[in-house]
């Protein structure tokens, strides 16, 4: 049987089951692509950044840091802003006991940790909380105070099971 163009309706069936397969294969082959290309500013994935809890948290990350938009990144658990200026990851191993600076931000414990020789970036951990979030600051960011006020407010529904007994006035760096 042939339709009012000429072609037979099953060989246009066929035609059309090809075409569309074929555009199905260029989309997912372009969203691939673009989770493969995705950048992740060379931070590594924390080794439980891929679990329901973590994605909880890293859905409540802020879009942004003192007009510093979030970055797009395919890392599970992970946070990006301004280019790598700020960098949040869920997952990290809880710290232990420890006698390094810390402070409590709205109920959240955050821990310093100490700088790589050389290095100006300020890195705080939670702590008290499982799965613990780790995040870094650059030298350039001088807005400490709004980032553990907001990364706070994501973290705040882990529960505490520990608090940390370092002086809770140390002044924040930068």
């Amino acid at each position: 049987m042939k339709d009012v163009r000429g072609v037979p309706r099953g060989r246009r069936m066929r035609l059309v089951a090809v075409v569309l397969a074929g555009a199905g294969a260029v989309v997912g082959g372009l969203l691939v692509a673009r989770e493969m290309n995705a950048p992740d500013f060379g931070i590594e994935a924390a080794a439980r950044g891929g679990t329901p809890q973590c994605a909880r948290i890293a859905r409540a990350y802020p879009d942004g840091f003192g007009g510093r938009g979030r970055d797009g990144t395919s890392l599970p658990g992970v946070g990006v802003w301004g280019g790598g200026d700020i960098t949040a990851r869920c997952g990290v191993e809880p710290p232990a006991p420890t006698t390094d600076a810390c402070l409590s931000v709205d109920g959240v414990d955050w821990v310093w940790r100490p700088l790589r020789p050389g290095s100006t970036r300020r890195v705080l951990v939670t702590y008290g909380r499982d799965p613990a979030v780790e995040i870094t600051m650059s030298g350039r960011f001088a807005g400490t105070d709004e980032v553990l006020v907001e990364m706070s407010r994501a973290v705040a529904p882990v529960p505490q099971h520990d608090r940390c007994v370092g002086d809770e006035d140390v002044p924040l760096p930068g």
